[in-house]
């Protein structure tokens, strides 16, 4: 059973991202607060669960949550700021969206940046052991997916409604064959072959 809190008698807003390690797309954080004393025996680590328990687990969230809220960083700044900071840049995007003030922050991972003057802690399996994470990795998972099935539909060669724009063998081929898109992470190792991106001509 997952914890419902860390910090004792704070209202404390767990966050996650999804899409670090892709080569195509935004990076997606999600930030929870849930109920005092919240318990969920479904919630778990998104990566444990299947697609469709993940979307039903959304709907939950989003109803049971005080407050939740998605952030994004574009492939763009991805590429000015790397992946890291990118990363901690959509959490702080989703906590300033969040309609509740929490007063202390839990992240999966190790590495964080202070937000504002809030007491954070980061969690490294995070979101198999605090609900609030585990919530945060469902909605930044399930809402990035929205977002590469969408531009799947742009960009169909590239596989993207399968691998969400992770470094599959037929996503990587395809690179070769047809060259990036707008959404590729120009910064990124794009073939696998220890070359940095390139640019094709159209």
């Amino acid at each position: 059973m997952l914890a419902s809190h860390f910090y004792e008698g704070k209202v404390e807003a767990g966050c996650d991202e999804a899409g670090r390690g892709c080569l195509a797309g935004s990076v997606y954080a999600a930030a929870v607060i849930l109920p005092d004393g919240y318990q969920n025996e479904l919630l778990n680590d998104s990566k444990q669960l299947t697609e469709r328990r993940r979307y039903e687990l959304r709907e939950i969230i989003e109803r049971d949550a005080v407050a939740w809220a998605v952030g994004v960083v574009t492939p763009e700044e991805i590429d000015q700021i790397n992946i890291l900071n990118a990363s901690i840049l959509a959490m702080h995007r989703a906590l300033d969206q969040l309609k509740v003030r929490p007063e202390a922050i839990i992240v999966d991972g190790n590495r964080f940046k202070p937000y504002q003057k809030v007491p954070y802690t980061t969690i490294v399996k995070g979101d198999g052991k605090y609900l609030s994470i585990a919530a945060a990795s469902i909605l930044a998972k399930t809402y990035r997916d929205d977002y590469m099935n969408r531009l799947a539909e742009e960009y169909p060669q590239y596989d993207w409604q399968s691998n969400k724009g992770y470094p599959t063998k037929k996503h990587r081929e395809a690179i070769r064959q047809y060259g990036t898109t707008p959404y590729h992470r120009k910064s990124y190792n794009l073939l696998g072959d220890g070359q940095l991106s390139f640019e094709f001509s159209d």
